[in-house]
C-alpha cells in the first residue's frame, strides 16, 4: 500500500481523488481535513462500497493506523486507487494544511 505525505495528499484532492476520514464522528468534528467525507471505520466493511471505484481515494485517520487498515481492506477488495495518508490528521495539521473545525 502506498503512503503519502500531507502535502501530496493535499495535492491530489486538489486534483480529483477524494479525502476519506474513518475516525469516528466525535473525533470528526473536532477537526478535519478541508475537504474530508467522514466514513467511520467502525462502519467501514459495511458502507465501503459507497465509495467509487473510479476515483483515486486517499484515506486519513488521526494517526494513519486506522486508514491504512482501511486501504488495505479497500485494496483486498479490488479497489486500485487507493492511498493512506502519513501521519493522518496530526501530520495535516502541523504542515498547516487547511482544517474545519466545529467550535
Amino acid at each position: 500500500m502506498q503512503e503519502v505525505s500531507p502535502t501530496e495528499a493535499q495535492r491530489r484532492v486538489e486534483n480529483g481523488a477524494l479525502l476519506i476520514d474513518v475516525r469516528e464522528a466525535n473525533e470528526y468534528q473536532e477537526v478535519h481535513a478541508q475537504g474530508a467525507q467522514l466514513m467511520p471505520f467502525s462502519e467501514f466493511e459495511a458502507r465501503y462500497t459507497e465509495l467509487p471505484k473510479d476515483k483515486e481515494l486517499v484515506m486519513i485517520c488521526r494517526s494513519g493506523a486506522r486508514s491504512g487498515r482501511a486501504a488495505q481492506f479497500l485494496l483486498d477488495q479490488g479497489y486500485s486507487q487507493v492511498v493512506n495518508l502519513s501521519g493522518g490528521t496530526l501530520a495535516w495539521q502541523e504542515q498547516g494544511l487547511p482544517t474545519e473545525e466545529n467550535v
